[in-house]
């Protein structure tokens, strides 16, 4: 039946073909209003639709009173790829729980600037093959609880001196040194069959010259 709590937004996902919806914390108060709102979403749109969260666990998290997940920094210190696939597991449950079915996450940037404003601890380190395989765990980690992953930032936001909210930052490097160093992680994570590749507004002369 139709959701009265959302009936507004019930109708107007019902007649117009938004292909999915991203929920931010402003959205979300509770486990009982989450799912309440996701299932007038998923009601609305019986074909299917996207719901997605931008939930990567440590600083990036939505869901307030939620799983308290250690960032990607802390993962890569610990370099135990069984655990950083445990943790994506649990995060992915907990979103599937609540009917959310997409995630924006893992960060596959390589933290090759430490001053980066915009990455930092939500990197996994500095070595691509780490980043690589801790990327790889947690595609495959969400992915058994059925959550659509999206590596994120394409082609690599870690050498970056500016927070691309702000302004439009440009890396210089030449395109051997982004291919062995940022382009890796995203590699692996195609090969790991991740569902999204989010790109980055960054400029890269290498390959041409627009974000």
């Amino acid at each position: 039946s139709e959701p009265g709590a959302y009936a507004g937004l019930y109708d107007l996902l019902r007649d117009y073909p938004f292909g999915g919806v991203i929920l931010f914390r402003e959205n979300l108060v509770d486990t009982r209003q989450i799912v309440a709102l996701t299932d007038a979403i998923a009601q609305a749109a019986p074909t299917g639709r996207l719901i997605a969260i931008d939930q990567e666990g440590g600083t990036v998290t939505r869901i307030a009173g939620g799983l308290e997940m250690p960032g990607n920094m802390a993962l890569g210190a610990c370099d135990d790829v069984a655990m950083t696939r445990a943790c994506a597991g649990l995060l992915g449950a907990e979103l599937r729980a609540l009917g959310l079915n997409f995630v924006f996450a893992p960060v596959l940037d390589v933290n090759s600037n430490p001053a980066n404003p915009i990455v930092g601890v939500r990197s996994f380190g500095s070595d691509p093959s780490l980043v690589a395989r801790h990327g790889r765990a947690a595609i495959d980690g969400l992915d058994a609880q059925g959550l659509a992953a999206c590596a994120k930032h394409f082609p690599g936001h870690g050498s970056t001196h500016t927070d691309s909210h702000l302004a439009l930052p440009t890396v210089d490097d030449p395109a051997d040194v982004l291919r062995e160093r940022d382009l890796a992680p995203f590699a692996a994570a195609v090969d790991a069959g991740t569902k999204c590749v989010m790109t980055a507004h960054v400029v890269f002369p290498a390959y041409d010259g627009g974000p």
